[in-house]
């Protein structure tokens, strides 16, 4: 059986290749002018999927990435407190030193200790009520404002603030300031007003010494705690940065295109088109015989 070819079925099959090769043209012109390896799902629906997968984990863990940096912010912000109140307690320390030598000190001197002790209380109220964007650090998550009030209550939670850094990791990233400071009469304000008393009374404060032994004890453990905790965010954030790097290349890998090799195809493509509208046009030279149709 014998199949006859047409003058039309011949121009209908050139022009069905011309337009799959123009076709081809415009995909890579498109991947070339925007660099994406996939403009609509229909193109890969696989790649599009595998994108959307990836897309979701950078965004996790760009929201990873905030939260470790604004726990690195709450736990610098602690250290620095925590120092300072080391400073401050150690210079307590030497006050209440040199106030429990009674023989040679004059009541104007014991008077001129007790009154810079008094001062040193108010600077640690202050670092026991320090903040991070109006958020007490010593109070857990408790909404009073001051961890501390003037009467030396705590008004702190014994829930801490946590930050979540990974999918299954947080890190608590606030400070018992109950643990740090004490409270109420056992605290450290409390006991620095006996110091002053004892002093303006004439009473002898060098067995004060060892309480003040013990709070700087509770404080040096509470900060190596909060060490700890720091040097866990770090990890967190190095861990965070690597995953950003493998997320974005497997992104990459995924929606962008090779742009050399696509300019490469591109321009094998259009002289392939080229040709081939060339070659068409000899082939399917109009006779006679078309017009009189």
């Amino acid at each position: 059986m014998f199949t006859r070819v047409t003058n039309q079925s011949m121009v209908a099959s050139a022009q069905r290749n011309l337009q799959a090769s123009m076709s081809q043209l415009a995909k890579l012109q498109q991947q070339a002018s925007s660099q994406q390896a996939i403009t609509r799902p229909s193109d890969d629906p696989i790649g599009t999927s595998n994108s959307i997968a990836v897309r979701s984990a950078q965004r996790a863990n760009t929201q990873y990435g905030r939260n470790i940096n604004d726990g690195n912010t709450w736990l610098t912000t602690i250290d620095s407190a925590l120092s300072k109140t080391s400073d401050i307690m150690n210079r307590v320390r030497d006050l209440t030193v040199q106030g429990a030598n009674d023989g040679s000190l004059s009541a104007a001197s014991k008077e001129a200790i007790a009154t810079e002790l008094d001062g040193l209380k108010q600077e640690l109220l202050s670092q026991a009520n320090t903040t991070v964007q109006g958020r007490t650090v010593f109070a857990g998550n408790s909404n009073a404002g001051v961890a501390f009030q003037p009467d030396y209550t705590f008004t702190g939670t014994s829930t801490g603030v946590e930050r979540r850094v990974g999918s299954d990791q947080t890190v608590r990233v606030d400070a018992d300031g109950s643990a740090v400071f004490g409270a109420g009469s056992t605290s450290v304000f409390a006991l620095i007003d006996t110091i002053s008393s004892d002093l303006r009374s004439g009473t002898n404060v060098s067995s004060q010494l060892q309480a003040i032994d013990s709070r700087m004890s509770a404080i040096r453990t509470q900060w190596a705690d909060v060490g700890g905790r720091q040097a866990q965010i770090q990890s967190s954030q190095e861990t965070n940065m690597q995953q950003t790097t493998a997320l974005e290349a497997q992104r990459s890998g995924i929606e962008d295109v090779d742009l050399g090799k696509t300019i490469l195809d591109l321009q094998m493509q259009n002289l392939s088109y080229q040709s081939a509208l060339g070659v068409t046009a000899k082939v399917l030279q109009p006779t006679l015989m078309d017009f009189l149709k």
